[in-house]
């Protein structure tokens, strides 16, 4: 008896502490609000999706150029080029009612919170994609991704960062967000058609209900109960 209960309490002590992993789809609409916003001049259009059916808590993000080739300027400025990201608790109708938010205070913009894969030019290519060292690494310095501020002109551009043709950027949150009457607001500059359409994935973290538990402990034993879950979210525009 007293081995089958250190068996039984080890089982349960493991299940608490081991992943598995599973995938789930599910569509996010993106709408574009109305006004522009951004420093001088200010061309950044803003879109944003509400999260609250996809999830219970969001712990990374995940945005991928998906505009074909298409829209904006060529070179180093290829691909989505992504002005800011958000996350906050309000809804806001307007561009510049985004712009005047605080946001959560979740994302970590440095090399520890963000992974970075650069896309490809279209001609004629430049050394380094906009908002990156010429190693192509993403340098909040220059894209200030926690603002709104993007300068659109190709003359004197600042405050942004272009992902490249089929490029993307992760963040991982420096803490797991509840979903619930959660919206994510990007922006994109010169408001020139370039989308992240079908390029957003949120990673969420949930708890099995108390009789998954029980058919886990006497089932499966080690194979885990602290679920993964991913959910790939398929971005559309309204």
């Amino acid at each position: 008896m007293t081995k089958r209960f250190r068996f039984s309490t080890l089982c349960l002590a493991t299940a608490l502490t081991l992943v598995s992993t599973q995938v789930s789809a599910a569509t996010v609409t993106l709408t574009k609000l109305s006004g522009v916003t951004g420093d001088n001049p200010a061309n950044t259009a803003v879109f944003a999706a509400d999260l609250t059916a996809y999830g219970d808590n969001v712990t990374s993000i995940l945005i991928r150029d998906a505009s074909n080739f298409t829209g904006g300027s060529p070179g180093q400025f290829s691909g989505f080029d992504l002005d800011a990201i958000k996350l906050s608790l309000s809804p806001c109708a307007t561009a510049a009612c985004v712009a005047g938010l605080a946001g959560l205070s979740v994302f970590n913009f440095g090399a520890g919170g963000t992974v970075f894969t650069p896309g490809t030019q279209r001609p004629t290519v430049n050394a380094r994609l906009f908002g990156t060292t010429g190693a192509n690494v993403f340098d909040n310095s220059i894209a200030t991704l926690g603002a709104f501020d993007a300068d659109s002109s190709t003359t004197l551009p600042a405050g942004f960062l272009s992902l490249g043709d089929n490029g993307q950027i992760m963040f991982n949150l420096t803490s797991a967000v509840k979903l619930n009457g959660l919206w994510l607001y990007i922006g994109e500059v010169g408001n020139n058609g370039e989308k992240a359409n079908s390029a957003i994935e949120i990673f969420s973290n949930s708890v099995p209900e108390p009789s998954t538990w029980a058919m886990m402990i006497l089932g499966i034993g080690f194979a885990g109960a602290a679920m993964r879950r991913r959910q790939r979210v398929s971005v559309s525009y309204a």
